[in-house]
């Protein structure tokens, strides 16, 4: 792992997956296992290296909810180290998101969320705030170096957009 960006009641969780999908549902597992609050944030990150793998980020924005996570995750074996991999994440746990479900508006994802704003790929204008955004049950928005979430999109059918990362998406050649 590079350098810890050390934040306070931040925790890192090094369970050795090696996917994101795998480490989005560690996250939810924790969040459940854990009864962690709404409020708490989960991101994942890229760890490139000898041992490339993906480990999970749990914001708790408390002491002593950091200190009682902590210990309950070390009793599970989990290898955890304070402040996260690196300033950026794909953020899975975050509040606001059990609510995108269905098709909702750029506006609706807004209010009802803690994303900041909607990007469309390949286009210099954001969206209005009346775009539909098809979400699929599944949008994870990027945490950039600012601190800001940003949702990336691309166009979909009828004008509307879907999340740029797709739910279940094909592997690379896996038609030949």
């Amino acid at each position: 792992m590079g350098a810890a960006v050390v934040t306070p009641y931040v925790l890192t969780v090094d369970a050795g997956v090696r996917d994101l999908r795998a480490a989005d549902h560690l996250l939810h597992a924790l969040a459940a296992e854990l009864g962690l609050p709404k409020h708490v944030w989960g991101c994942t990150h890229l760890v490139r290296g000898e041992r490339p793998r993906v480990v999970v980020s749990l914001d708790l924005a408390s002491a002593p909810l950091l200190s009682t996570v902590e210990e309950r995750l070390a009793a599970r074996g989990h290898q955890v180290t304070p402040g996260t991999p690196d300033a950026v994440g794909r953020a899975v746990l975050y509040p606001g998101a059990a609510a995108l479900t269905g098709t909702l508006t750029v506006t609706d994802v807004l209010s009802r969320s803690a994303i900041d704003r909607v990007t469309v790929l390949g286009s210099p204008d954001p969206p209005a705030p009346d775009t539909r955004l098809v979400t699929n049950g599944h949008v994870r928005p990027q945490l950039t170096v600012e601190g800001e979430l940003v949702l990336a999109a691309m166009p979909a059918a009828g004008g509307a957009l879907v999340p740029f990362e797709m739910p279940d998406p094909t592997p690379c050649c896996a038609d030949h």
